[in-house]
C-alpha cells in the first residue's frame, strides 16, 4: 500500500498541471459544500443564540389574556388562583428541568423610581423574585451581592438593578449601597446583575423583545416577600423553568405549563368568554420552536445549493475518471511489463485505485481549505454568521476519497484486464 501511495505521488507530480486541473472539479465541489454547510451551521447557531441565548435554555410561562400579558396593576386575574409551593416542587421534578422560579412582574410600572442623585426612572420594569430567579434565568451578580435568605425572611427592602437601570439612576456610578425611592418606600441597592453569557439578542417581533427585555431594558429586582410593600397582596405569579439542554426546552416548558394551568379555574374562563373577553390562561413562550421554524424556512434553499455543489462534485469525479483512462492508455507498456514479470491483476487494480484515491483526497483537502476561506470571506462581506463543522470536514475528505475509488474503478479494471502480450506490443 505504501509503495502504491509513493507511486501515486510520483505520477501526480510528474504531470503537475494536468493533475491540478483534474482535481479542480473536486476542489470546487468540496469547497462549495464546506462553505454552504458552514454558513448553514453559523446561521442556525446565531438564530438560536439570538432568540434563546447561548446556554441559557430558560423557558418563560406568563399569564396572558389572549395574546397580551396580564398586568395586575390594571386588571384582576379572574379565574386564576395563586400558585403553590407544591406546584413549584412539581415543576422542579420535571425530567430535564434544572431550576424553576416563580416571580411577580410589573412591566411599565406606574411607580417612578428616584435616586438620591435627583435622577429618576420612569415606568420601570419591576420583578418580585425568589431565591432561584438568578439560577433559572442565567443571571450573575456584576457588582455588590445577590439576595440572601435573610432578605426574604425579614422582608428587607433591598433592590438589585440591571446595567441599564443603574446607568439611568446613577449616571456617575456608585449605585451599590445607595438608596432609591419607589413610591413612598425607600429601598437600598445591594447589587447589579447581567446575563451570564453576555449575549445580545435580536428581535423580529414585539413579543421577542418583551421575552428578552430583561437583558436590555431597565429592570429592577426585589424580593418576592417585599412585593406587597409596593403592590397588592395575593397577586398571581409567573414562572421560568430552565432545561438542561436547548433540545429539551419545549418538552420541559410544556410539562411546566400543564402544572401551572391547574391554577386556572374553568368558571373564570367561562365568565370571560360570556363577557366577550379572551380567557386568562398561562401561555408558553416557546422560542425554541420559533427558532426551528425560522431555520426550516431556509432548508429548501440550502438543499438546492447543496445539490448544485453535488453536481459540481460529480463533474469533478467524471474528470478524474477521464484522466485516469488517459493515464491507463499512456502507461499501457508499463502495465504490460509488470504483468509479464508476474504482477497480479489485483496488484495493478490496487495501484490505479490508490492513485485515483490519492488524487481526489488531495483535491478534497484543498477544497476544505478553499471552502473555509470562502466562508470567511462571505461572512465578512455579507455579515453572515459562519460555524466550522468538523464532521462536515471529515466527511468531505472521506467522500472525495470515495469519489476517487468509484470513478477510478473503471480505468483501474481496464488496466488490470490488459493482456500482457498486447500491452507490450503497443508503443
Amino acid at each position: 500500500m505504501l509503495e502504491n501511495i509513493r507511486l501515486s505521488f510520483r505520477g501526480i507530480f510528474a504531470h503537475k498541471m494536468r493533475s491540478f486541473l483534474t482535481m479542480l472539479g473536486v476542489i470546487i465541489g468540496i469547497a462549495s459544500i464546506i462553505a454552504i454547510v458552514s454558513t448553514i451551521a453559523g446561521s442556525r447557531k446565531a438564530l438560536m443564540e439570538s432568540m434563546i441565548g447561548a446556554g441559557n435554555n430558560a423557558v418563560t410561562i406568563t399569564l396572558k389574556q389572549g395574546e397580551y400579558e396580564v398586568d395586575q396593576g390594571y386588571q384582576e386575574a379572574v379565574g386564576v388562583s395563586l400558585l403553590s409551593d407544591d406546584q413549584k416542587e412539581a415543576i422542579r421534578d420535571i425530567p430535564h428541568a434544572e431550576a424553576a422560579t416563580f416571580f411577580y412582574m410589573r412591566k411599565g410600572s406606574d411607580k417612578t423610581i428616584y435616586s438620591n442623585e435627583d435622577t429618576s426612572l420612569m415606568s420601570p420594569t419591576i420583578y418580585g423574585v425568589d431565591e432561584d430567579y438568578f439560577t433559572a434565568n442565567g443571571y450573575v451578580v456584576k457588582e455588590g451581592r445577590g439576595f440572601v435568605e435573610e432578605d426574604f425572611e425579614e422582608r428587607r427592602k433591598v433592590i438589585i438593578l440591571n446595567a441599564q437601570a443603574a446607568r439611568t439612576l446613577f449616571p456617575n456610578g456608585g449605585s451599590v449601597g445607595a438608596s432609591v425611592e419607589i413610591g413612598d418606600e425607600v429601598f437600598t441597592v445591594i447589587g447589579t446583575y447581567r446575563t451570564a453569557d453576555n449575549f445580545v439578542a435580536t428581535y423580529d417581533s414585539v413579543s421577542d423583545y418583551y421575552l428578552n427585555s430583561g437583558s436590555e431594558a431597565s429592570v429592577c429586582l426585589i424580593p418576592d416577600t417585599a412585593w406587597p410593600v409596593l403592590f397588592k397582596f395575593d397577586e398571581v405569579e409567573n414562572c421560568t423553568v430552565k432545561a438542561d439542554s436547548t433540545d429539551n426546552m419545549t418538552s420541559v416548558g410544556n410539562a411546566a405549563l400543564t402544572i401551572l394551568r391547574q391554577s386556572v379555574k374553568s368558571t373564570g374562563s367561562s365568565e370571560s368568554e360570556s363577557s366577550g373577553e379572551a380567557a386568562m390562561n398561562y401561555q408558553l413562550d416557546d422560542v425554541l420552536t420559533k427558532a426551528k421554524n425560522k431555520a426550516a424556512l431556509n432548508d429548501s434553499m440550502n438543499i438546492l445549493l447543496l445539490c448544485v455543489a453535488g453536481i459540481a462534485l460529480l463533474v469533478g469525479g467524471i474528470g478524474v475518471m477521464n484522466i485516469m483512462l488517459v493515464s491507463v492508455t499512456e502507461r499501457t507498456s508499463e502495465i504490460g511489463l509488470k504483468k509479464a514479470i508476474g504482477a497480479r491483476k489485483s496488484t495493478i487494480l490496487a495501484q490505479f485505485l490508490t492513485e485515483s484515491a490519492v488524487l481526489t483526497s488531495i483535491g478534497g483537502i484543498l477544497g476544505v481549505i478553499a471552502g473555509l476561506i470562502f466562508a470567511k470571506i462571505l461572512s465578512v462581506m455579507t455579515g453572515t454568521a459562519v460555524a466550522v463543522s468538523v464532521p462536515a470536514i471529515i466527511l468531505s475528505v472521506a467522500f472525495s476519497m470515495v469519489i476517487g475509488i468509484v470513478f477510478g474503478l473503471l480505468p483501474s479494471m481496464k488496466a488490470a484486464s490488459l493482456d500482457p502480450i498486447d500491452a507490450l506490443r503497443r508503443e
